[in-house]
């Protein structure tokens, strides 16, 4: 079995779009998760495992879910482009890095067809420096660039564990909810409405479940505890990312296999809310 295969030409309203980014230029510590998309999507489609979500749903039946491949990318800036190609045929875009640095384009995309959006950022790291060795497009900084331009009304981070006495100052200026690791509960109320992108950092789970990460950052989700989350979710999402997986610090895929598993609940998500 396979994800149904797709051209941005022909997807339709209503469809999933998966679509590879694999661009890791503005890491800041090791490159690699440029590898990511093909091996996140091999993972889906190993015979190790089988298309089915936890709550029965078999994601084979589904062929609104379409894998474009990695996107052609010559420039940074081609990701806003490649992104607003499938919102203009009225699908949902699910890209898959990559680096943490193409939510920026991606949102300038998203906020073209979505003026209100919302965003809901799974992480160990704030990503809110105005630059970091001197690059304003760092991993490090897409959501200082989302919030200076105004592309989302509101920044809601999960999981964060990384905070310095600067990205605090950012925090406050920008209004970001910060629901850390150590404050964090199940019971937590997200309280979101209207349109949300969600952007998922593989490092915002503990280095024990996830050690396919540029950056080890102790202390984070299991994975049980972001599926969890993931499930609960009652959100209108218009689009998504997962990121960050490095596959050149991977143990036997077991990361690559752990964001497999949660890009198939998150599109077991999308597609129940779309029923």
């Amino acid at each position: 079995m396979s994800i149904h295969r797709a051209k941005t030409s022909t997807l339709k309203l209503g469809d999933i779009a998966l679509i590879g980014i694999p661009f890791d230029d503005h890491s800041s510590f090791l490159k690699g998760p440029a590898k990511a998309p093909l091996l996140i999507i091999e993972a889906i489609e190993s015979d190790s495992a089988n298309y089915f979500t936890e709550d029965l749903m078999d994601l084979a039946d589904h062929s609104d879910v379409c894998w474009l491949g990695n996107a052609p990318l010559q420039d940074y800036f081609d990701i806003e482009s490649i992104i607003a190609e499938i919102l203009k045929g009225g699908a949902i875009p699910f890209s898959i890095g990559g680096d943490h640095s193409i939510t920026y384009p991606i949102l300038r995309a998203m906020s073209a067809s979505y003026p209100s959006l919302s965003i809901l950022h799974f992480d160990a790291h704030g990503d809110l420096y105005d630059s970091l060795g001197g690059n304003r497009h760092s991993h490090a900084s897409p959501f200082a660039r989302i919030m200076e331009e105004g592309l989302a009304q509101s920044l809601t981070q999960v999981g964060i564990r990384t905070l310095n006495d600067y990205q605090q100052t950012q925090v406050s200026k920008f209004g970001v909810k910060v629901i850390d690791m150590r404050n964090w509960s199940p019971d937590i109320d997200l309280n979101l409405s209207g349109p949300v992108y969600l952007s998922f950092d593989m490092d915002v789970l503990d280095p024990a479940f996830a050690p396919g990460v540029s950056h080890h950052e102790p202390g984070g989700f299991t994975t049980r505890e972001v599926l969890r989350m993931i499930q609960k979710l009652d959100l209108n999402i218009v689009g998504l990312d997962l990121v960050e997986y490095n596959p050149d610090r991977d143990l036997n895929g077991i990361t690559a296999m752990t964001a497999a598993k949660i890009i198939k609940e998150l599109l077991a998500k999308l597609l129940s809310f779309q029923k």
